[in-house]
Order: structure tokens, then sequence, then C-alpha cells
């Protein structure tokens, strides 16, 4: 008899452990100018190359002054303007106040900023006055951040293994990093498998398909950080895949669609089989993707004559199921081994607006479309024929979550989605 199938959560931990384990290997380390750094992930902490601020910075446009005089609601005679860029001034007197800029170094002697909407002004007087609206407070500190408020001198800003993206960069180029410390992309090879397959330029027979998976693939793995290496694709038999498994050993990850069924032409278990492989899973209670496999093997080329470990995913052949495999299994071992710390499948919470059923006994991930515009994400199923529907997957957004357990979710119920 065989053995039970995982469910989705327990190939899901799986999966996870065995990421933990590469988190502890990182990969080789690269410098990058700044502005070319977008999408990598960070192999040197950033630190502070200063205080932040570096000086006492006001947040909004009006008045610095002491608090404890503000608050008596007297006039303040305005002693000075500071501007941001200009450097610091004062010092702000008993009595003054000091016109200021959003920005702006707050002049010494003042512990708090009066917005400019909250004070009344006499321009007419020498220099000009003000003082607070008597519906107004103003205490210490307020509308001011402190010197190294955000960030002391030598103090770590981004961790290792933070992926880079615009807000980022900004921090980067505030602490004057023109080039950053990165974690060099893994090598994922994509081979798709089948005799039905033709590549992507040709007008396919009566019979045939155009290799779609690996151009997805390709988009995906890019977009997670790995370096997509596209192999050709290899036919259903024992010879072409035993070549196209040695080819693929230089490769960080191997990602494998199509032949881990069950049928007669399915022959991709049985190869990776003959290269030493383990498996750690061959199956799980999902669908689409039912089939996948997960496991590692080891190799060793000429230009990588160590032997190593190489993980591989045997993903379903068709679109949908292997867009679903990748995103929740794939990501996981693909982030881990670009040295991101916080890798694995994103999910959301959205309300429904249709009803949804389904026969129960798998975790079903269906293709639909999440609208973002509300309080709360509202999410509908894309109508689909069944996971070689590659047109309702690019209408999706998203992949709505049915859990195993469930024949029906009703309109209005908040579920979880899978974000592409």
């Amino acid at each position: 008899m065989s053995p039970e199938l995982p469910s989705y959560d327990e190939a899901a931990a799986i999966v996870a452990e065995h990421a933990r384990r590469l988190e502890r290997s990182h990969p080789e380390v690269e410098h990058v100018k700044l502005g070319q750094s977008a999408g990598r992930v960070l192999a040197r902490a950033l630190r502070a190359d200063r205080d932040q601020p570096a000086f006492a910075r006001s947040t909004r446009d009006g008045f610095a002054c002491r608090a404890g005089d503000a608050s008596a609601l007297g006039w303040l005679q305005v002693a000075g303007s500071t501007r941001a860029g200009d450097a610091p001034s004062g010092p702000v007197e008993q009595g003054a106040a000091w016109e200021i800029m959003t920005g702006a170094p707050v002049p010494k002697g003042a512990d708090a900023v009066m917005m400019l909407e909250h004070v009344e002004a006499q321009v007419e007087a020498v220099d000009g006055r003000v003082r607070l609206l008597s519906s107004r407070t103003v205490r210490a500190g307020e509308n001011i951040v402190a010197r190294g408020a955000e960030a002391k001198k030598g103090g770590e800003l981004l961790r290792v293994g933070s992926k880079i993206g615009a807000a980022q960069i900004a921090l980067a180029a505030a602490c004057g990093s023109a080039t950053l410390g990165v974690f060099a992309r893994p090598r994922v090879a994509i081979l798709a498998t089948g005799d039905e397959l033709v590549p992507l330029e040709k007008t396919p027979e009566q019979g045939k398909i155009r290799n779609s998976n690996a151009p997805m693939l390709a988009a995906m793995v890019a977009e997670q950080g790995g370096m997509p290496w596209l192999l050709p694709i290899a036919a259903d038999t024992s010879r072409a895949l035993d070549a196209a498994l040695a080819r693929a050993a230089d490769a960080d990850l191997l990602l494998i669609t199509g032949g881990v069924s069950a049928g007669k032409f399915d022959l991709v278990e049985p190869a990776l089989a003959r290269t030493g492989a383990r498996f750690h899973f061959t199956g799980v209670k999902i669908q689409p993707g039912k089939p996948a496999v997960f496991g590692e093997r080891p190799v060793k080329t000429k230009s990588r004559p160590t032997k190593r470990i190489q993980y591989f995913f045997g993903l379903p052949g068709n679109p949908v199921s292997t867009a679903v495999t990748f995103l929740l299994f794939g990501v996981a071992m693909l982030r881990a081994l670009a040295g991101m710390r916080d890798g694995g499948p994103r999910f959301a919470l959205a309300r429904l607006s249709a009803d949804v059923k389904v026969k129960r006994g798998l975790t079903r991930f269906l293709p639909a479309a999440c609208t973002f515009a509300g309080a709360m994400p509202e999410v509908a199923p894309a109508g689909w024929q069944g996971s070689g529907d590659i047109a309702a997957m690019a209408r999706a957004n998203c992949f709505l979550a049915v859990p195993e357990d469930s024949e029906q979710l009703d309109a209005g119920a908040i579920v979880r989605i899978l974000m592409m």
C-alpha cells in the first residue's frame, strides 16, 4: 500500500526545515553599485555613518521655542529664521521664538516647535512676534526629531539577508554607501520534459504544445532573486533525462516540469533515483499540484568538483500546477539559497465575494482576482478550465486557498490568498 501523502502544511514544514539549513551556508559575496542593487540580498550589514538625524530636526513649518514660554501664551519675539540646509543656529533666548521650516535644524535653546497654523502672529512689530493660540498646547520635544533618534553612528540599520528595494536604497544613499555587499544570485536550472513540447518560436504540429512553463518559471525565479538557466527540452526517454540531469548538476537548484505523475512516460523520478536522489516527498494533498516532488541529490562537476547537495523540485507539467507548486515550495528554497531571511510563500487575507464549492480532502489553490481598493481586499475565483488553463491564470493575480476539510466557502467569509 502506498504511503499517505503529506498535507500542504506538512509538506511546507519539510521544505521550511531544509530551507533553514541552507540559511547557515551563505553564498559568495559580490559588490555592486547602489543603483544596480535593487532585488539583491544584503551580505554585509548596513550601518549608520553618522547619527540619524545628524542634528535635531523640525518636522513642521512653524516656530522653534521653549515649550514653557510658549505654554504661558504670551508674545514671543521672533529672533531669527532657519531653512532646511542651513547650519544649526540660535541660541533661542527665554521669551523668544525662531522661525523654522520643515527639515531645518532646531536652533540651540529651543525644545519644541509650534506649528505655523497653531500661532497668532504680529508682523507689524519689530522683527515680528508670535504666540500660541489659547486653544493649543505644546510640550517639550513636540514636532522635533532628536539627534540620533533614528540611529546612532555605527548602529545596524539593515541586517544581513535583507532584500534591497527602493526604501533600502534610499537608506543606503543617506549613509553614503555608493556600493553594497550582496550575495551572489543562485543559479536555477529549469528543465522542461515531454515529447509534446516544442520551443516557443516553432508552430506546434497536431498534438504538440509550446513550452510555456520554462519562460514562466524563469520570470518567477528572477523575481525571487535567482538566475534562471533554461535547459533544452528533454524527451520522454531515460537516456535524454539522464543527460539533462547530468548537465543540470552545475546549478544551485533544479526545477523540473512534467514527468512526475504515475503514467507510463513519467520517467523523472526513476531518472532522479539513478543519480542517488533522496526524496522528501513524492506528492502532496493539494490541487492543483498533487504530484509535486521535493528532494536532494549528490552532485559534482568539472567546474565544481567538490561533492555537494543539490535540492530539486519535480513540478507537474500543467502550467497552473507548475506555478502553484513553485510559489508554495520552490520560493522558500530559492530565497534561502539567495541568502534571504524571510523566505516562504506570501499569503494575505481577503473577503470572499462569491460562494465557492469544492470537494473535501485536498487543500485547493484556485486562480482568483483580488481587488485592494477598500479597507479589506476582496477576492473572487477566476473562471478556469483546470490546471492547463494559462489564460485564466494570466487574468488572476492570486490563488484562493481552500482548506482540505472545507466543502464550501460562503461569500463574505475571510479567506487566505496566495500572492503571485
